[in-house]
């Protein structure tokens, strides 16, 4: 009797598929297990083809994470223009099979190996060509990601802030304001009505709202929330010469944007690698007073136009540091005495380089005092980043005093308190000069010429 050859199959689904196939192959036994008297014919065999995948299943068969950056690889190439979650929808497989057809390839909706690491690639020289960069916004402590080279010139208030292009073609405004029980539908409606905005696309949910259009000659996206009384929007305009270049950054800022970040304890907001603030002249052979905090860390520290300067002191409660040059001259040191801290206040300072284009010039602000704190006086509102250190002058332009930025904290599922200010009055600025054997010698009331930039670099 001829032996049935052994058939092979491939099984890729279930053990029953096996199972079935093999069966198919089996003579038809008699009772006693064959035929008598005749031959088994040998049954012709067909290979079992394993179960054709979709695209969809391989890419739930992935990790929440690679999807996450395969979505947001492709929003940055332009082919997705979907939120990105990492849940898997028809629109990001379509998305895989247009970026296969713009490579000259077949568009499958799965990215073999050498397609994902070219779409990363290119996603990656993307965000570098705009500079993107994630950052926490000063005064409420949300989360954005910025193309900082399209938008270099930052400005912080009280009321949040605000990214520019030198031009004023690209904008990106973080507003925050207080309003009394806020609804998404009642935040978009009042959105919709801003004069000269016609709106093309508009999502409401429970929890947030987006709006895209134009405004005037400028295409604009939106998007909108709230937590308690405190509403946070983002805002992005752009003239509509630059939609290809901004559309995937636009994509990528809606996905990135945390309004109101969670952490499990409060904790102060993250170091910067290089932080700026600013410094007041003290006396003549080199004495500058500075903020503690800036001045925390560093692995070097400069003033801009007298070189390397060496912190030699501390006053943790008040949050001074006294720092002190070496060999400069030229020093114009500012009269430390005589200032009244009265309801207003004007304070000489340097902002921070993203608030001025990369710029370091001296400017006046004015706030106001509202109240005692600590022992010290607190203003409103805050200066922006960089004016930490500042000196504040009276109505006579006398010295009352030097502004310290106070660091937000972040807190569980509490809102984000705006930076604050304090004013560190003259008294116990002099008192921390003394206790360090600094008499300071100035006797002009020039404050700008007294002010200088300090520069910290960290690890």
């Amino acid at each position: 009797m001829r032996r049935l050859a052994t058939a092979t199959f491939i099984c890729a689904t279930a053990i029953a598929t096996c199972s079935a196939a093999q069966a198919q192959t089996a003579p038809a036994p008699s009772a006693q297990g064959q035929l008598p008297g005749v031959k088994p014919k040998p049954v012709a065999t067909q290979a079992v083809r394993p179960g054709v995948q979709a695209p969809a299943d391989t890419a739930n068969a992935m990790g929440q994470a690679e999807r996450l950056a395969l979505q947001s690889d492709l929003a940055w190439v332009g082919q997705y223009n979907g939120a990105i979650t990492g849940d898997v929808s028809e629109r990001m497989v379509n998305a895989i099979k247009e970026y296969q057809k713009l490579k000259g390839g077949k568009p499958t909706g799965v990215l073999n190996p050498q397609e994902r690491a070219v779409l990363a690639d290119t996603a990656r020289r993307k965000q570098e060509g705009v500079g993107w960069k994630l950052v926490t916004e000063p005064t409420s402590g949300a989360r954005l990601g910025i193309p900082t080279k399209l938008v270099p010139q930052q400005a912080s208030d009280g009321n949040g802030s605000k990214w520019t292009s030198p031009t004023g073609t690209v904008q990106v405004v973080l507003s925050r304001r207080k309003e009394a029980n806020p609804t998404t539908a009642a935040l978009a409606d009042r959105e919709k009505k801003e004069p000269g905005r016609t709106v093309d696309y508009s999502v409401v949910k429970p929890d947030f709202f987006v709006l895209s259009g134009l405004q005037n000659l400028k295409k604009f996206y939106i998007r909108g929330t709230f937590r308690g009384d405190e509403v946070r929007i983002l805002t992005i305009l752009y003239d509509q010469a630059t939609e290809n270049t901004v559309e995937p950054v636009v994509i990528a800022m809606s996905s990135a944007f945390t309004a109101f970040p969670a952490t499990l304890a409060a904790q102060p907001a993250p170091r910067r690698k290089v932080d700026y603030g600013t410094g007041l002249v003290a006396s003549q052979d080199g004495a500058i007073i500075a903020d503690r905090e800036v001045t925390d860390g560093c692995v070097a520290i400069t003033i801009p136009g007298f070189g390397h300067a060496e912190r030699v002191a501390e006053d943790k409660e008040r949050g001074l540091a006294l720092l002190h040059i070496y060999g400069a001259r030229g020093l114009k040191p500012l009269m430390l005495s005589g200032g009244n801290a009265k309801s207003t206040l004007d304070i000489v300072g340097i902002a921070d380089p993203q608030s001025q284009g990369g710029g370091a010039g001296i400017s006046n602000v004015k706030a106001q005092l509202t109240g005692n704190g600590s022992g010290d006086t607190s203003l409103a509102p805050a200066p922006s980043l960089g004016f930490s250190g500042a000196a504040a002058l009276d109505g006579d332009g006398k010295f009352a005093g030097v502004v310290l930025l106070k660091p937000a904290m972040v807190a569980g599922a509490a809102a984000v308190p705006a930076a604050q200010a304090a004013l560190v009055s003259v008294e116990a600025t002099r008192a921390f000069l003394a206790s360090h054997g600094v008499k300071p010698d100035g006797s002009s009331l020039d404050a700008k010429a007294a002010t200088v930039r300090v520069i910290c670099v960290r690890k």
